[in-house]
């Protein structure tokens, strides 16, 4: 059975070695703005931001997963143009700004590895 599954991204933390995201940003508030207001701190809203940042956290968890699960499978990506495209996947940068594959399988030819921008990918999906 395959499962479709989006790229969600997320935007990155403050500084290259961050956990966590500061919501009063500039770049998360372009980037990511959340449903809440972040300008007031009242215990409702905090409570709301806590609800927000653990339900991204788990959709972050699960794609990792799937990068976990797709490791040395077959792979369809779904890219911009209507461009379908046949891969094994091997690995992730770890911005996941690239897919490094192999096998690929495009309309005009086999290319023995390579590397997809992430940016071009609009879905995925393989066999469990």
């Amino acid at each position: 059975m395959r499962t479709p599954m989006s790229v969600l991204r997320l935007p990155r933390g403050p500084d290259p070695n961050s956990r966590g995201f500061d919501p009063d940003s500039p770049r998360f508030i372009a980037l990511c703005s959340t449903t809440i207001s972040s300008s007031t701190d009242t215990e409702t809203d905090s409570v709301q931001i806590g609800e927000e940042q653990c339900a991204r956290s788990m959709l972050r968890e699960s794609f990792l997963r799937t990068l976990i699960a797709m490791t040395n499978k077959q792979v369809q990506f779904y890219m911009y143009e209507r461009v379908k495209v046949n891969a094994v996947f091997v690995a992730s940068d770890i911005d996941v700004l690239n897919f490094q594959v192999s096998d690929l399988q495009t309309p005009i030819g086999v290319q023995k590895e390579a590397l997809l921008r992430c940016q071009d990918v609009i879905l995925y999906s393989f066999d469990l």
